[in-house]
């Protein structure tokens, strides 16, 4: 999965063009995926594995194999992503580096094909064959609307950006070589048949893509070869390389990754640097002196570790007595980032539902998975005030064909801006199926229905 603004945007001399939306529908009515909830999608993804198993037994240990023998699955598999897809897209315009890399493994190294500019559909397809060499579609969710639907609900259950990249090899050919990635790896196998073998981590939950050359790999742990409607998963650091056999005329596979970076050390120093910003905090002044006095350099290390204990006791106790939800650049940086909501009826999220509300109606949220709630410093204040403020942060209007591309629209995310007086009422929404806005914890009836009204209008409340 590249990094957002990573090696899928800056390969090529057209990645700073728009990328237009393209809709290419599903042609498969069913679904055996249950797509009502987050959490019935993932179960229904690792199906026959329960979830629970998952997690105890596989998640970030080891790799899991799941090999089916269901029609249903496979054709449904297939409808996410085919290879004659490619012709519609280019179609529209498809460039070289941005959305498409087209690349071969030669002895041992990753060897990159790519033409110039805007892709050819009649020219990839004849390099395709003549050159055998991998089509690698980065962030095909951005023009399937399956893949939308299913990463979008992925996002909700694992908290974390979910990306995606297709790759179609041909016959007796492997597109790269032994690697290991810094991201969670599910694949689904769409078309034809893909030989894999797994390896041994050389470096345990690694935080990087890095290649290993075949000799520092040792023999392979797992050996298998996929087929339609299969899934495979493996950790991040797991080694793994991968061929299209001679049986077939070509492999088609989505590998969907997540928990890039989405680690506690990274929310943990994240969380920090916020601190570090708030001038009136007593453990900020302590930090701030200590890393002005380089004490490492001035006092003995028993006494450097006892000021830097005293210091992380103190910031636990600040973090559990904490009655605000303070912000934290992480959750942000997802919540910038994320998918939109999917919608079977086509519509857009931000279009108000039903009637205004009034006092006398009861409403509830909509999109809840896609709405973050935080206190922070007023982001319009002078340097004079230090006053928090609440914001109401939402995905709603993100751009599903700039996700995990690299393309950032605002320095902020989007969302509503309430004085801190506020909270109460924002916080009896959240945790209520439904509340009369007549009872929203705010001083006069003026001030309620204009806190309904303000997330009506932005699509995030609506009258039950």
């Amino acid at each position: 999965m590249p990094k957002k603004g990573g090696k899928s945007t800056a390969e090529g001399g057209e990645g700073s063009m728009p990328c237009k939306r393209v809709r290419l529908e599903t042609t498969t009515s069913h679904s055996p995926l249950n797509l009502e909830g987050a959490c019935g999608l993932f179960e229904s993804l690792i199906a026959p594995i329960k979830q629970e198993d998952f997690f105890r037994d596989y998640w970030e240990q080891k790799p899991l194999v799941v090999q089916r023998e269901d029609p249903a699955v496979a054709a449904y598999y297939q409808s996410l992503f085919q290879f004659t897809d490619l012709k519609e897209l280019c179609g529209h315009g498809i460039y070289y580096g941005r959305d498409v890399n087209f690349c071969r493994c030669v002895n041992g190294k990753k060897k990159v094909l790519n033409k110039e500019g805007k892709v050819n559909y009649a020219q990839l397809k004849r390099d395709f064959e003549q050159k055998r060499a991998t089509i690698q579609f980065h962030q095909p969710q951005r023009f399937k609307d399956e893949l939308w639907r299913i990463q979008e609900k992925l996002e909700c259950f694992f908290g974390s950006l979910v990306g995606s990249n297709v790759y179609i090899t041909p016959q007796e050919s492997q597109g790269l070589p032994p690697h290991y990635d810094d991201v969670e790896v599910f694949i689904l196998q769409l078309e034809g048949q893909k030989h894999w073998r797994l390896y041994k981590p050389t470096v345990q939950l690694a935080r990087e893509y890095n290649v290993e050359p075949e000799h520092r790999i040792g023999a392979p742990t797992h050996e298998f070869t996929l087929k339609p409607g299969d899934l495979l998963y493996f950790p991040r650091g797991t080694i793994h390389q991968a061929d299209t056999p001679s049986e077939v005329s070509h492999s088609t596979h989505v590998t969907i990754s997540t928990y890039q970076n989405h680690t506690w050390g990274r929310g943990f120093l994240k969380q920090f640097g916020l601190d570090l910003r708030l001038p009136t905090a007593q453990t900020t002044l302590s930090i701030r002196h200590l890393a002005r006095s380089h004490p490492l350099q001035q006092v003995s290390a028993p006494e450097s570790a006892k000021t830097l204990s005293s210091f992380l006791r103190g910031l636990a106790d600040k973090l559990e007595s904490g009655k605000e939800l303070r912000s934290s650049d992480m959750k942000k940086d997802f919540i910038m980032n994320r998918l939109p909501p999917y919608l079977d009826d086509g519509t857009n999220p931000l279009t108000p539902v039903g009637r205004m509300p009034k006092l006398e109606n009861q409403v509830r949220l909509r999109f809840k998975e896609h709405i973050m709630i935080l206190v922070e410093p007023d982001h319009e204040r002078t340097e004079e005030s230090h006053e928090m403020m609440l914001y109401v942060y939402h995905s709603l209007r993100n751009r599903r064909d700039a996700h995990m591309m690299g393309v950032e629209d605002d320095e902020d995310a989007h969302g509503l801006r309430f004085s801190l007086g506020h909270l109460e009422a924002m916080r009896t929404l959240w945790s209520s199926e439904a509340v009369l806005v007549r009872e929203l914890k705010l001083d006069t009836d003026s001030e309620k229905e204009n806190l309904a009204l303000s997330l009506w209008s932005e699509g995030l409340i609506e009258v039950v």
